[in-house]
């Protein structure tokens, strides 16, 4: 019999009434970040994740 794949430890980083960022730590080590707007949900990897903080701290300077 296969065994369940663990699921990913989620915290929450942000949340307003029609948003939400949040990470998952995968049960391969990864860290997965994910952004959801409404009905769009944006999924990122570290690197991607680091990149797009980037580019919302030059929008909001």
């Amino acid at each position: 019999m296969a065994k369940d794949a663990p699921e990913p430890q989620t915290k929450v980083i942000a949340e307003t009434d029609n948003y939400l960022a949040w990470e998952a730590e995968e049960p391969d080590g990864e860290t997965t970040y994910h952004l959801e707007l409404n009905n769009v949900t944006l999924h990122f990897f570290k690197e991607e994740w680091d990149e797009f903080l980037k580019l919302a701290r030059e929008l909001i300077a």
